[in-house]
């Protein structure tokens, strides 16, 4: 992170990543399989902090408040790897792979950010909750780069304009599921009874089959 804040990404090589670290490339190698999986490492280690930090003293208050609090500690721990961060961020903007493995990175460390927020990601909405929690994180942290305040008061007032519309997607597509229950409902039924008729379909198809297929005899 300290070669990220002074060199573009795409400049630094393993070679250096490890000469910095004082490791030689073979340790490297048996650590991580490319630079960006130490990116991945750095998630995890700030996942670890503030699950480490998270305490019941939010478990009255509204969802909204319990995850601007696991996301503002979050920004809190990533402060020392912000000059790093903000170089990162512009010169992956571009590549679709990388973006691509970060989004997964990203999907793991918010289910366990809203996990500690006391939120269920499982059952038919659990996708749209933590696609929806990375997309209001990564949207807060394009603020959050660029916010030199002490109090991060620009940060923390995106973070709450996104939380709620966040809540306003929930919500429409709660209701949206519970008025196309019927519709599910009905398209499982259908799908049963083709599936039915197929299988019959094919056991009748195959005793004919026997009967007209010269193989059958040997």
């Amino acid at each position: 992170m300290d070669l990220a804040a002074r060199r573009s990404w795409h400049e630094i090589e393993i070679n250096d990543v490890a000469k910095a670290a004082g490791v030689s490339l073979a340790e490297f190698r048996d650590l991580f399989p490319s630079k960006g999986a130490v990116l991945g490492a750095l998630s995890r280690q700030i996942d670890r902090q503030v699950l480490e930090g998270t305490t019941d003293d939010l478990a009255g208050e509204p969802a909204r408040e319990r995850i601007f609090d696991v996301l503002m500690r979050r920004f809190d721990a990533l402060e020392p790897y912000k000059q790093a961060l903000r170089r990162i961020v512009r010169d992956l903007q571009y590549d679709p792979a990388s973006l691509a493995a970060l989004n997964q990175v990203a999907l793991n460390s918010q289910r366990f950010m809203l996990a500690a927020a006391g939120i269920n990601t499982e059952g038919p909405l659990g996708t749209l909750k933590l696609q929806g929690a990375v997309l209001v994180y990564a949207n807060t942290m394009r603020t959050w780069l660029d916010d030199e305040d002490p109090t991060l008061a620009r940060t923390m007032a995106r973070l709450d304009r996104e939380l709620r519309r966040g809540e306003r997607i929930l919500e429409g597509a709660e209701d949206l599921r519970r008025l196309s229950a019927p519709l599910r409902a009905v398209g499982r039924a259908l799908m049963q009874g083709r599936r039915a008729t197929r299988s019959e379909t094919r056991r009748a198809g195959e005793g004919n089959g026997d009967a007209q297929n010269p193989a059958a005899a040997i």
